[in-house]
């Protein structure tokens, strides 16, 4: 399951306004979320997005830090960070949508065993 969803133009966004203001045609395709399960699963089950640290391509991309960029750090390091041990962040890219959904909600059904 999804525990929160941080986009800029979504209503409960707290830069939603800004983000009308200045992104008129639209924000980015990058999207930070937080998964209830195991994240390693998670990112292991996902066929169509490619686990990277880097994020923007045309290819789906995913990250987790608290597994991998920021793994080192203990547990009160990654809260100064910003860094929730739930924390995705996606670059989604140009593949079908359909696809994309699907890849995420199989992975999400793993991710919960």
């Amino acid at each position: 399951d999804i525990n929160w969803v941080n986009y800029p133009m979504l209503k409960s966004s707290s830069d939603c306004n800004l983000a009308k203001k200045y992104l008129a045609k639209g924000a980015s395709s990058l999207i930070a979320f937080g998964l209830r399960g195991n994240g390693t699963k998670f990112i292991e089950a996902l066929k169509l997005f490619i686990h990277a640290t880097n994020l923007g391509d045309i290819r789906s991309i995913i990250t987790y830090p608290a597994g991998t960029t920021h793994r080192q750090l203990s547990d009160e390091q990654l809260i100064q960070a910003g860094i929730s041990k739930d924390f995705m962040r996606a670059s989604v890219g140009i593949e079908n949508i359909e696809d994309i959904i699907e890849d995420i909600n199989r992975a999400i059904e793993i991710a919960k065993k």
